[in-house]
């Protein structure tokens, strides 16, 4: 293969920075709306009003950090280990279903000294970069139903199950999405690949009935007015929260629902505080800022040097994406509400971590792009 020409390196330089705009916009959203938002839940929590705050800029810095070393890390290096990944993911899944602490009835926190780790943050990353390894290296079999089927049965079925375990069905579907948008961007046959998404529909829908207090949540979201001070509560609340900004908002700070109307304002409901705070003008200026990072990490895949890279970037991408899609969606009663945290923004250490690390592969990606044309699709 051809030396990377000097403005093919600028290019992908270029497309680095783009990438992460955004991402650097949105954490500085996100520290600021939880000043505010997470004050009153501190203070009622026997703890200093800045104790969350606090405790996400130590996050942020992480971070950061680790972004800088998934940024150093050649993104090959994952399809060479994705065996190993994805076992010590379902390892952490294990081990929180066993050690684990319960909080609201679900057992999904892993608790290791002073730390909380949330496991499942880390499972997303572990089926994107199996499906992604197994999509490459059995392109030339995927018209063959049965190579699509078993990799797809074998990653999702494995965590899908450990994560209703717990139960956590919200994590358990947004891995399905970003599995599926990894294999459409492969080469598996469309017929394939919408057959698995429709069995994977029938399957969701059966498991959000399964559970009365899934039900329960998806008749709030149907007919939230009609219960407003039980199951349909916090679906009520955020909008109040969100009518109550206006156009331009009530003011940073200023914002009422975080004293106690609106349950989770720091962590799942932090884009109704910004709503509120910053008006509406405030909340399309969120929604701009993920829309820039998916056209920017769509580049990316178009651009990476190869198959498998192109399958990693497109897994990433829809999995930040739909996250942000399903959070803002169930805030602004949308879509049902899920219990997933807004990327970048919601308070959340685990959560952080595995998003900044993720975004410091797509660098990686990006900064190792050639010219579409000129480059082969290799498999890793």
């Amino acid at each position: 293969m051809r030396p990377v020409a000097r403005d093919e390196r600028i290019s992908g330089d270029r497309t680095a920075v783009l990438l992460l705009l955004p991402v650097a916009m949105l954490l500085i959203v996100g520290l600021g709306a939880l000043l505010s938002a997470s004050s009153v839940a501190a203070i009622r929590a026997d703890l200093d009003n800045l104790f969350y705050f606090k405790r996400q800029i130590i996050w942020t810095l992480a971070g950061v950090g680790v972004l800088l070393l998934a940024n150093r890390i050649p993104y090959r290096w994952y399809a060479t280990w994705a065996l190993p990944i994805f076992g010590l993911a379902v390892t952490g899944l294990v081990t929180t279903l066993l050690f684990g602490s319960e909080r609201g009835g679900a057992t999904r926190w892993l608790d290791i000294g002073l730390v909380t780790v949330q496991t499942s943050e880390f499972a997303k990353f572990a089926v994107v970069v199996a499906l992604a390894t197994v999509m490459t290296r059995k392109q030339r079999h995927l018209r063959q139903f049965s190579h699509v089927f078993w990799p797809v049965v074998a990653t999702l079925g494995i965590v899908g199950g450990l994560l209703l375990m717990q139960p956590d069905l919200g994590t358990a579907l947004l891995i399905a999405a970003s599995s599926f948008a990894v294999l459409i961007a492969s080469a598996a046959p469309l017929r394939h690949v919408f057959g698995l998404g429709t069995l994977g529909a029938a399957a969701a829908v059966a498991l959000a009935f399964a559970a009365p207090y899934r039900a329960r949540r998806i008749t709030g979201f149907l007919d939230a007015d009609a219960d407003r001070l039980g199951d349909g509560f916090q679906a009520f609340q955020s909008l109040v929260a969100l009518g109550t900004g206006g156009w331009f908002g009530v003011g940073l700070g200023a914002s009422r629902a975080r004293w106690s109307f609106l349950p989770n304002a720091h962590t799942d409901f932090i884009f109704a505080i910004i709503g509120e705070e910053t008006g509406l003008a405030g909340s399309l200026a969120v929604i701009s800022l993920f829309l820039a990072f998916s056209i920017v990490g769509t580049a990316v895949a178009m651009r990476a040097p190869d198959q498998f890279g192109r399958l990693l970037a497109v897994g990433i991408v829809s999995w930040l994406s739909f996250q942000a899609l399903v959070n803002i969606g169930g805030v602004t009663r949308v879509l049902p509400v899920t219990g997933i945290p807004l990327p970048f923004v919601s308070a959340g250490g685990s959560a952080m971590l595995a998003n900044l690390f993720v975004v410091g592969v797509l660098l990686n990606i990006a900064r190792s792009a050639r010219r579409r044309s000129e480059t082969s699709r290799g498999t890793p």
